[in-house]
């Protein structure tokens, strides 16, 4: 019994070391230029840069940048963070991707997320486009300022658009 409980202590303690080393790290995932390359798509966890709290009021800033990140939370008390794609329209910011996909599905349980743009972030909700008309145009966006991929139909797609703070 002994024996036990001095494993299992040590191995809360190691956990315990290794969630505080990773936190201070944040353990983001890459910037590659390959994505293809698994450590290129492979998720982190905390985002780490300097917070920005004031207001957006227009983020087509971000027609200039390739990919963001995104941190959202899992059931489980951890973030979860990935690098993905992003499009301005009427100055809104929107994300897509669809159902199925880790963050999609924490974002749809909880829509308070951490965006990473450049060295900073930004702490916003997300809500979910249900509008066709405005799912495609911004599927339309998207698919202008990325222009090799393929742009999905407007069901198939899950659309969430950045709310102003």
């Amino acid at each position: 019994m002994k024996t036990t409980l001095k494993v299992v202590g040590a191995i809360f303690i190691c956990m315990i070391l290794l969630l505080a080393t990773l936190r201070a790290t944040g353990f983001e995932p890459r910037d590659c230029q390959n994505a293809s390359s698994w450590s290129c798509r492979a998720p982190g966890l905390w985002l780490k840069g300097e917070v920005v709290t004031t207001a957006v009021n227009d983020w087509s800033f971000t027609d200039k940048i390739q990919t963001i990140k995104i941190q959202t939370q899992t059931p489980f008390l951890l973030p979860h963070s990935v690098s993905i794609w992003c499009a301005a329209y009427n100055n809104n910011l929107y994300v897509t991707s669809y159902r199925g996909r880790l963050w999609v599905e924490d974002a749809i349980r909880d829509p308070h997320v951490r965006l990473k743009i450049g060295g900073q972030i930004y702490e916003r909700t997300l809500s979910v486009v249900s509008d066709p008309d405005e799912k495609a145009a911004v599927l339309q966006a998207k698919g202008k300022k990325y222009p090799n991929w393929k742009v999905p139909p407007v069901s198939k797609a899950t659309v969430f658009r950045v709310q102003p703070e």
